[in-house]
């Protein structure tokens, strides 16, 4: 109620256990209650997750893969403003139109969450508007997001992507460890190599915790 410049959003929401339209119309309320500062972050969700497991939703990586780029059709016809309908595996929307449209055109943007290196989720994130990526403790030497990783993402996307269009490279972690000097040169090393937007995760128990779980913020070093 008290802020006109900060983006609000979701890193992520797992569209396969959400219906599309309800999501759609709740995230048009908030885009136009904050004048159009919405981003939707989406992504698979964490099929070992008991909102998965305990409530028989579907926890099958490949299923949840194809309801989400379903899921994620529908969202961006529905938010047209323009007669949709829609027929697919998994969602089927007979023709209608969703009014009010978003304030943001042609859509809020959307970023995608997802795995790095694996190349599903970066095809995936190419065809929205920003990718927010991390890799999996011990599949890599490092779980975080290393300057050179953001490089590669950055050339990875731009060979997927079909347009020149604005697109967020989204990284982060927890930079509490002690060493600001080391935390600052590689939050700008990542933002020098592509990184648009770094999200500070602050762990369950720290102060501010429950009232924040991560601040995010755009890479500018230009000041």
């Amino acid at each position: 109620m008290r802020t006109e410049r900060i983006r609000l959003g979701t890193l992520v929401t797992p569209l396969s256990r959400r219906r599309p339209w309800k999501v759609a119309r709740e995230s048009v309320t908030i885009d136009h209650l904050s004048g159009g500062r919405l981003v939707l972050g989406v992504g698979l969700g964490d099929g070992n997750d008991a909102a998965f497991t305990d409530f028989g939703e579907t926890s099958d990586l490949r299923t949840r893969a194809r309801m989400l780029d379903e899921a994620l059709e529908v969202l961006a016809g529905l938010w047209s403003g323009r007669p949709f309908s829609f027929e697919g595996e998994f969602y089927r929307v007979k023709e209608i139109t969703l009014l009010p449209p978003p304030l943001q055109r042609p859509r809020p943007p959307i970023w995608v969450g997802g795995i790095w290196p694996r190349k599903g989720a970066v095809r995936r994130a190419a065809r929205w508007d920003g990718a927010s990526f991390y890799k999996l403790p011990g599949e890599t030497l490092s779980d975080e997001m290393t300057a050179e990783d953001v490089g590669a993402l950055k050339a990875s996307i731009q060979a997927f992507r079909k347009n020149d269009a604005p697109f967020d490279i989204v990284i982060g972690g927890n930079a509490r460890r002690g060493d600001w000097e080391a935390e600052r040169l590689l939050i700008r090393s990542a933002a020098e190599a592509g990184a648009t937007w770094w999200v500070e995760w602050v762990p369950p128990g720290e102060p501010g915790a429950m009232l924040q779980c991560i601040t995010c913020g755009p890479l500018r070093f230009d000041a």
